[in-house]
């Protein structure tokens, strides 16, 4: 098996990636210094060596949970052993980025699949054919069921690369939790992916956003993780000041950003969305690094209504809770350098977004009562976001009539 894996830029290479097995170190030299392959990783003529993890950069593209159970499952059958570095060759042929790559794996050649099929026939076994389907593209991460798939639209005639998201027993109703959430931060004039519900609300199907349709190329794209020197066990070990921080350094269009931020973080609070880790917020550049902006938003639930004792996944001022209006707004003028004027009109976007799918996610139950039971404990927890009372858990008096 060729062991190194050649990394390019739009076919030029790079450098190569390579582990040494034996003491679990990975290392990536490059051969020319013509474009990084991450802000991090400038060019320099010795080697960028890691321990135990990949690089971030490529670390970003591993499967979790559902999907890593399936790789380990594949390919310790096949080759007796497993690692992070044989997952990775094995899937890096087929990512789809401004990165690509050449490994021992082969390049494949996807089909595409009708959208409209898709979102009629949204079964537990159409998922399963997908994951099969497209297993060898399935460089994302995150726990739940989800999977890449490449969908043809018949009207368009175009194919595109979406993220199909399903959901178990455990979080019931995730698609659509999901679907609204984004809908919400949406309304506050924060970008979101292209997003839609298959027909019987049982798959979210989300398009990529890392494509440059006009240049027929990949936008470059980093998490706030790997631009914190991070891998992927380290998710939760960080900080909303980090992250913003973080964006501002980078970032062209730094009041654009910073107001972009400012709008997702305070959603995050009122939406209750305690899963909002280092790599649910990320940065699109493009080649020549003029225009480096804050990438939309994604991956957003209320996870409260499966846990109620949740809390955010990152620490503000120090502290993990549900903060008030006070707070933020204090937030946004220390970390995110917008004026106490500033910040409370956008804490006021993003209260009026919050009202209005409010009154759209009751008018959608009235139609879907399957969706009554989670989508009235995302009401009431929303209605709490509104009375602005700052607490670290859900109060009894919310969870004390949920089934």
């Amino acid at each position: 098996m060729k062991e190194d894996i050649q990394v390019k830029i739009h076919n030029r290479e790079m450098g190569r990636l390579f582990y040494e097995r034996d003491i679990d170190k990975y290392g990536f030299n490059y051969v020319n210094d013509s474009s990084p392959i991450s802000l991090i990783m400038p060019y320099k003529k010795s080697t960028y060596s890691w321990n135990r993890y990949l690089h971030p950069i490529f670390d970003m593209n591993m499967p979790e949970g559902y999907l890593l159970e399936l790789f380990k499952n594949y390919l310790n059958k096949k080759y007796s052993y497993i690692d992070d570095y044989l997952i990775f060759s094995y899937l890096a042929p087929n990512i789809e980025s401004r990165l690509n790559y050449i490994s021992w794996n082969d390049q494949k050649s996807f089909d595409g699949v009708d959208i409209q099929e898709i979102c009629e026939n949204d079964t537990k076994d159409t998922f399963e054919s997908l994951v099969k389907m497209f297993f060898q593209k399935n460089a994302i991460s995150g726990v739940q069921p989800k999977t890449t798939a490449l969908l043809k639209d018949k009207e368009s005639l175009a194919t595109k690369e979406y993220i199909i998201k399903a959901w178990g027993e455990e979080y019931p109703y995730l698609a659509e939790n999901e679907y609204f959430c984004l809908k919400a931060v949406e309304k506050t004039n924060v970008k979101i992916p292209n997003i839609q519900l298959s027909n019987h609300n049982n798959f979210l199907l989300v398009e990529r956003f890392n494509y440059n349709k006009k240049q027929d190329s990949y936008y470059g794209f980093e998490e706030i993780l790997v631009l914190l020197g991070k891998n992927k066990n380290q998710k939760y070990s960080g900080s909303y000041e980090q992250v913003v921080n973080t964006i501002y350094e980078v970032t062209t269009d730094k009041l654009k950003s910073m107001q972009d931020i400012f709008k997702t973080i305070v959603m995050n609070y009122l939406l209750k969305n305690g899963d909002a880790h280092l790599k649910n917020f990320g940065i699109l550049y493009d080649d020549d690094f003029k225009s480096i902006s804050f990438a939309p938003a994604y991956d957003i639930v209320n996870t409260t209504v499966y846990f109620y004792k949740d809390r955010p996944a990152l620490t503000m001022f120090g502290k993990k809770g549900w903060f008030s209006k006070k707070h933020l707004i204090q937030f946004g003028q220390e970390h995110c350098y917008l004026s106490k004027s500033e910040s409370m009109v956008l804490y006021d976007q993003c209260i009026d977004a919050l009202e209005n799918t409010i009154i759209e996610l009751q008018a959608y139950i009235n139609d879907n009562i399957k969706f009554k039971n989670i989508g009235s404990r995302m009401i009431d927890t929303w209605k709490l976001s509104l009375t602005d009372k700052p607490y670290k858990e859900l109060p009894n008096e919310i969870t004390r009539n949920w089934s």
